[in-house]
C-alpha cells in the first residue's frame, strides 16, 4: 500500500473535523502527564470540543485552503488540535483554564471565526464567557428593574400603602364647564 493512501484518509478525517468549524486551536502538549492528558481530554469533551493529535504534514494539508491555513506557521514541534463546532470560545476556554495547572500545556495560536490571534491573543479570547453566560447575564440585567419595582411596591403596601394610593388616585378638581365647551371638538 502507498504512503499516500495511508495519509490520505487521515487528512479526510481532519478535514471533516474542520469542517463548518467555528475555532481551532494548536497546543504543544510535550511535558503533560498521563493522568493531565485524560483530564485535559475529559474537560474538552465537556465543553463539546474535539482534540485530537495529528502529525503537522497531515493538518497541513488538511487545512490547506481553509479560514485555518494561517495557522500552518505554528505547526512545528509536536501538535495537537482543539476544534469546535458550536461554542467559538470555547477550545481557548478550556485549554487556557487548564495551562494554569498544567505548565507543560503551551496554546501556540487559533483562529476564531476567521480570524487568527497567536498565544496572548488566545489569552484574551479565552476570558470571553460562553454563550449560556452572557446569556444568563443579559436576562438577569433584565430581570432586575422588574423584581426592585415589585419589592418596592410589596414594601409600599405593607406599610399601609392603600391610603397613599387612594389620595393619589382621588379625583382632579373639574374644570369649569366653560373651558370644557371651548374645547373644540375632533
Amino acid at each position: 500500500m502507498a504512503k499516500v493512501e495511508i495519509k490520505a484518509p487521515i487528512v479526510a478525517e481532519i478535514s471533516e473535523c474542520i469542517k463548518d468549524a467555528q475555532s481551532m486551536v494548536v497546543v504543544d502538549y510535550r511535558g503533560l502527564t498521563v493522568e493531565q492528558d485524560t483530564q485535559l481530554r475529559k474537560s474538552l469533551r465537556e465543553a463539546g470540543v474535539t482534540y485530537k493529535v495529528y502529525k503537522n504534514t497531515f493538518i497541513t494539508r488538511a487545512i490547506k485552503g481553509t479560514d485555518f491555513e494561517s495557522l500552518t506557521e505554528y505547526l512545528e514541534g509536536p501538535t495537537a488540535i482543539a476544534v469546535s463546532k458550536d461554542d467559538a470560545t470555547a477550545p481557548a476556554r478550556v485549554l487556557a483554564k487548564f495551562a494554569k495547572t498544567a505548565e507543560a500545556l503551551e496554546i501556540k495560536a487559533g483562529v476564531v471565526e476567521g480570524t487568527l490571534y497567536d498565544a496572548k491573543g488566545m489569552g484574551t479570547i479565552a476570558s470571553i464567557p460562553s454563550r449560556e453566560e452572557l446569556l444568563s447575564r443579559l436576562l438577569g440585567s433584565f430581570k432586575s428593574p422588574i423584581t426592585n419595582f415589585a419589592r418596592v411596591i410589596n414594601q409600599v403596601a405593607e406599610k399601609g400603602g392603600a391610603s397613599a394610593c387612594e389620595k393619589a388616585e382621588a379625583p382632579a378638581e373639574e374644570a369649569p364647564a366653560e373651558a370644557v365647551a371651548e374645547t373644540p371638538a375632533e
